[in-house]
């Protein structure tokens, strides 16, 4: 009896198991793994879905017309909380340099910082290239640049100045080796040719690399990714600003101020290395490589929806129409007046979390350092953008007329009039051009409805 019991529940069992997966012929579907999708991301906020009036509600003084007011409604998505600070992007400048020395070394040179890889056919492991590199056995590459028994830095002489351009005495890395080189898919390249039966994958990527094909149009050099300090005196004739050139990016006193001298190529390169390096976090944690959508710098449009705060046709960021607060002192850093520059607590940038936050949480979303957009500059574009999410891009190519090289600067920074710390007013900055008042922060998109739903 106890035998025919255990065969009726084992036969019970099957059929549970195969209608579950698809059996006698029902539609189920077919799930991915679930995972915590609300997470806000470290150093992000959340800014939620919704609707507003975008555009210019205020004063034009240029008269460009060129923003007209309207009701536009977004969809979800992360914004970082601050600017992008000298410290934070120093990690993606000593990963590119740590990157660049152990490719340099090869798996012969170096081999304690790669992977273990599977033996090939012929009986010999393939290794080689940054995606085999072990960044847990490099970690903040202290053990590769150390000169003692255990390190490699005495095999690292030509990623340092040498011959003429050295200063005796020092070792200096010659930042111009510190490049960084990726490819990615360009969906807008895939929607013009989606229909050419003549098309095919390798068209629709495009490719930053050291050795550029001159015959293929979707290759481009690799970014130099190294700030240009020397903008602290180009921007500026007869001004002494030779100790900014100097100390700004790395002197510990300006760790958490935001980075400035990052052109638009430099800052989407941060982007894509942002989204990169936590794809492998998601890969150790068996998500998928999409479990957070990539890192952009923000469209012209969404830099304005976070910096309102929900609020509706306010002129600041802070929801007031006075830069000063009621007990008289300046809520953004910018130029005061006729050029009180240190007014407002700063005479060049200060902390990103200095001043109080809009309603969002978002601090510095007017002054301090003004910030790049993915959104091309287009004055007549405003006709033809949706009223949902909208934008409007374009990559500008290295031959390509400097018009089309211009990118959307959003907040004004802290040389800036009042004026340009309108949530409504934006200016352009050419794509290739660094420059001591423009810094970024990231955004990235939030993957679903809203995350205070349950799906």
């Amino acid at each position: 009896m106890k035998n025919i019991y255990l065969f009726g529940f084992f036969i019970v069992t099957i059929m549970l198991s195969s209608c579950g997966k698809g059996g006698q012929g029902e539609l189920v579907g077919v799930y991915n793994k679930k995972f915590r999708n609300n997470r806000v991301p470290l150093g992000m906020v959340y800014i939620p879905p919704g609707r507003t009036l975008i555009g210019i509600s205020d004063e034009d003084i240029n008269n460009s017309q060129s923003s007209p007011s309207r009701m536009t409604s977004f969809s979800a998505f992360f914004m970082d909380q601050t600017e992008i600070t000298n410290a934070e992007y120093r990690q993606f400048v000593n990963w590119v340099r740590d990157s660049v020395a152990i490719t340099m070394l090869g798996p012969s040179g170096a081999p304690n910082f790669y992977k273990a890889q599977p033996t090939g056919a012929q009986g010999q492991a393939s290794l080689g290239g940054a995606r085999n590199i072990d960044w847990k056995k490099v970690g903040n590459g202290s053990a590769l640049w150390s000169t003692k028994s255990n390190g490699l830095g005495n095999k690292l002489t030509d990623m340092y100045y040498s011959g003429a351009d050295a200063i005796p005495g020092r070792n200096e890395i010659d930042v111009r080796k510190l490049k960084y080189a990726y490819s990615y898919v360009s969906t807008d390249l895939a929607a013009e040719g989606r229909k050419d039966p003549a098309k095919k994958r390798q068209d629709f990527i495009v490719t930053y690399t050291d050795m550029p094909d001159p015959m293929n149009p979707n290759h481009h050099p690799s970014i130099s990714v190294y700030p240009d300090t020397m903008v602290w005196k180009i921007d500026y004739s007869y001004s002494q600003n030779d100790p900014m050139v100097k100390t700004y990016f790395n002197h510990p006193s300006y760790d958490d101020y935001p980075v400035v001298g990052v052109n638009w190529e430099q800052a989407s390169a941060f982007c894509v290395w942002r989204t990169r390096f936590y794809e492998s976090v998601a890969v150790a944690r068996k998500q998928p490589l999409n479990a957070r959508p990539e890192y952009q710098l923000p469209s012209d449009a969404q830099f304005e929806y976070a910096a309102r705060g929900g609020n509706v046709k306010t002129k600041y960021p802070w929801g007031g129409p006075y830069v000063r607060n009621t007990k008289g002192c300046m809520q953004a850093n910018f130029k005061v007046g006729r050029g009180n520059y240190s007014d407002d607590g700063g005479l060049y940038t200060v902390n990103v979390k200095s001043y109080f936050p809009n309603d969002y949480g978002l601090y510095n979303m007017a002054g301090n350092v003004a910030e790049w957009t993915i959104t091309a500059y287009n004055q007549s574009s405003a006709p033809m953008l949706l009223d949902f999410n909208p934008n409007y891009t374009y990559v500008a190519k290295t031959g390509d007329s400097k018009y089309l090289k211009r990118k959307v600067v959003r907040g004004g920074s802290w040389k800036d009039i009042g004026f340009f710390l309108q949530n409504s007013v934006g200016t352009y900055e050419y794509q290739d051009q660094g420059r001591s008042y423009i810094g970024f922060r990231c955004v990235s998109a939030y993957p679903g409805t809203d995350i205070s739903y349950r799906n």
